[in-house]
């Protein structure tokens, strides 16, 4: 198997380099053009979302590069999420996303957030009165469970679970979940979080791996970072390939979201960057503070999570 994947458990395997596609503008043409130069320079792996409204404009460019012949279908991994308004009816919902995209199959499909809400909430940042007190996740997973049944994905997996999720998941789960894609940087290095899921061989996909900067609720302390811009300056390397190589070494794939072609060529030259125990030993020694809260997901009357605690059960 080549080195820039990994096989999940449920036998298929995931390219660790990923492009998001979330962009707070959501413009079609240029997600289509990033897209493209992503496929050019080697990309092969794609993450997307229901939410981010970005399903069509990357379906209209892979199916473009697929037509051309510049890739095939089974070369590319995509993956989408099920959104919290569609928790009581992942087969529609993912009926939909493959619909969006212009597929006739996802690779991955990730419940976005343990989080149920009213049917009509297609926002991201859910109102007091879009909350469900009561998660029924069984019945989720069970919708999950169904789209893998039905060819509709290659895998099923979950986003933003914390250790505890994942364990009372497992307690009924009769397929475990292939993914967690969190967040993950060398400030936020979720070292828990990892060890239960490589006990349960579940692998950890890291969304933020740079922590996010040029997001709205993003921040730069990571590429901004002494310790990490000496073992940049020392391998000759920039901070972000630093971060990204950093997440590779912990055996995560790294969702990075970059439209800018010079920082999509230096994120893909991250690979070639050898960080030593010294450098990792810098790393784990960084203080830590998650970025993304969601904090607009907790409150004290309608959400099933009255405090920031309960979202994460308490690992934040």
């Amino acid at each position: 198997m080549r080195s820039d994947q990994v096989r999940l458990n449920c036998g298929i395997t995931i390219p660790v380099l990923g492009l998001g596609t979330y962009s707070f503008d959501n413009h079609r043409e240029t997600t289509q053009l990033a897209v493209h130069k992503a496929l050019k320079m080697g990309y092969r792996h794609f993450d997307t979302a229901k939410i981010y409204g970005s399903e069509p404009a990357l379906g209209n460019a892979l199916t473009e590069s697929i037509l051309e012949g510049t890739v095939k279908r089974e070369n590319v991994f995509v993956t989408s999420k099920l959104w919290g308004s569609d928790h009581d009816d992942p087969i529609s919902a993912l009926n939909q996303t493959l619909k969006n995209l212009g597929m006739e199959y996802v690779d991955m499909y990730l419940v976005h957030w343990p989080v149920r809400l009213k049917p009509w909430t297609c926002y991201p940042v859910p109102k007091e009165e879009d909350f469900e007190q009561q998660l029924e996740f069984e019945a989720t997973w069970a919708g999950m469970e169904k789209c893998l049944d039905m060819g509709l994905c290659r895998g099923i997996g979950v986003s933003n679970f914390s250790s505890t999720k994942i364990q009372r998941l497992l307690d009924f789960a009769s397929v475990p979940p292939a993914t967690n894609q969190v967040e993950m940087h060398p400030m936020w290095r979720q070292s828990k979080l990892r060890e239960i899921c490589a006990d349960n061989k579940i692998h950890v996909s890291a969304y933020s791996p740079l922590g996010g900067p040029g997001n709205s609720w993003g921040s730069t302390a990571v590429v901004e970072s002494p310790v990490i811009k000496s073992i940049a300056l020392k391998h000759k390397a920039t901070p972000a390939q630093v971060a990204l190589k950093w997440g590779l070494t912990k055996g995560a794939s790294v969702i990075v979201k970059s439209f800018n072609e010079e920082r999509m060529r230096e994120n893909m030259a991250s690979f070639n960057i050898k960080l030593d125990d010294e450098d990792l030993l810098q790393i784990d020694n960084l203080e830590e503070r998650k970025i993304m809260r969601g904090e607009y997901l907790v409150n004290e009357t309608t959400s099933p999570y009255r405090t920031l605690g309960d979202l994460w059960d308490n690992e934040i």
